[in-house]
Order: structure tokens, then sequence, then C-alpha cells
């Protein structure tokens, strides 16, 4: 009888997949129209920032996940500062582009040498890391003030909007760096509109979590969890 294999992970299809769920959930994470404090950037643990794709995901799932720490390291990097993963905490995907040369057969070349004699291999290699806020035992460093003061002038309330949101029976609570609907306890949470550069992105992200609770009231039937949360099975687990 033949032995079932697993399937071998694929990086790139994991991060496609990524990508759609966020799409499908309707909102656009790397367009963040407040400021949060820290580092805009996601950072490695020895404070180097990520480049490319790396960039770019980590940002999605720092605020798709509400992180307020900017760094990440592998589970070895955090036990070598002496921390360790919290328990059920998920990892998240990066990945890592290079290239080897191979030289001909029988060429005693050096591998520097750039004649047509080496044959250039490009790979990818994935690995996986955990946010610092999914982290006990960390140095304080590794977790920079949240709530630093915005560098642009507070935005103020527009009377008539505010008025009109005001008189729509749900609660939301202001503070933090979070814009998020919570479902277990149907209430809004809303950074306050002084970390908006303009009172208009305010009351659009404000329309944007109210929506959350009216399409659970419309069609009750739907999972509460939200899309983007759930992440592929096969992302490792402390």
């Amino acid at each position: 009888m033949a032995r079932s294999r697993t399937p071998k992970f694929d990086a790139s299809e994991a991060i496609t997949n990524e990508l759609i769920r966020i799409i499908e959930r309707g909102v656009l994470p790397w367009r963040k129209p407040w400021t949060a404090g820290g580092s805009a950037r996601p950072l490695r643990h020895n404070s180097e920032p990520y480049q490319g794709v790396n960039n770019f995901l980590l940002t999605m799932r720092t605020v798709m996940a509400g992180y307020i720490s900017p760094f990440w390291m592998t589970v070895p990097q955090a036990n070598t500062l002496g921390a360790k993963i919290r328990k059920g905490e998920k990892s998240s995907v990066v990945v890592y582009y290079g290239q080897s040369h191979k030289q001909a057969q029988g060429d005693s070349r050096s591998e520097d040498d750039s004649s047509e004699e080496a044959r250039v291999f490009r790979f990818q290699k994935s690995y996986r890391v955990f946010n610092a806020d999914q982290i006990e035992g960390l140095p304080v460093a590794f977790h920079p003030d949240a709530c630093s003061a915005p560098d642009h002038t507070p935005s103020a309330p527009v009377p008539h909007m505010q008025a009109f949101f005001d008189a729509i029976d749900i609660t939301t609570v202001f503070g933090g760096t979070e814009a998020r609907y919570n479902p277990p306890v149907d209430k809004v949470f809303m950074p306050s509109i002084e970390r908006f550069k303009d009172p208009l992105n305010f009351y659009g992200v404000w329309a944007h979590e109210l929506a959350h609770n009216a399409a659970l009231r419309i069609m009750p039937r739907r999972s509460k969890r939200p899309v983007a949360f759930q992440l592929d099975r096969r992302g490792a687990s402390a």
C-alpha cells in the first residue's frame, strides 16, 4: 500500500491565498490614514528593515492583526534573547530570494568567474517569523510606545458628521491604534480623530467598521470570524 505524502509547502501559493483573503474582506490595509506610533516599517530582530515583498506582507499582517511592535523574528532568535513564543500563536511566512553559480562539468575555475561556462541558479526559500507582540520575555526595547504624538496637526470633529455618527446605536470605543469591529462584544474600536491627518478619513474608517456590524445583522449566518484571520492551517504554531 502506497504511503500518502504530505503536500510540499508552497510559499508563493500561501502568500497569494492570503492576499486574496484580505482583498475579499474589502479592506486595503496598506492605506492607513492614521498614525500609530513606532516604526512605519517591519523590522528584523536587529532593527534592519525588511525589503520587497516581505515589507509589504508584514505591514499588512501588522495592521490586520493589530500588532503594535514593528519587530519580527524566528523562534531561535527569540530563544537567544531569552524569550519564548506565546502558546497558540501563529507564525507568518517570509521569503528569501537568492542565486548560486554552478560551474560546467570539468571546469576548475572559481565560482566568481562570470564567464558563460558558469550557470546561474535562482532559488526561493521561505521561513517563519513571529511578531514581538506574540512573544513573551523580550526586552522592553522590542515594544516601543504605540501612542507617540502624531507628526501632523490633529484633526477636529466635523459637527454635522459627528452628530450623524453619534446617533448610531452601536458603542464605539476610542483610543489605541486599531480600527476594528469586535462581534463578541458588539463594539467598534477606533483610534481617536487626532491621529488622522484628514477628519474625512476618520469618518470613512468609522463608517467602514460600522458596516461590519450591519453585515452581521443582515446576514447573521455568515461566519463572524474575519476572513483575513482564517490563516493557512499549515501555518506553524507554538
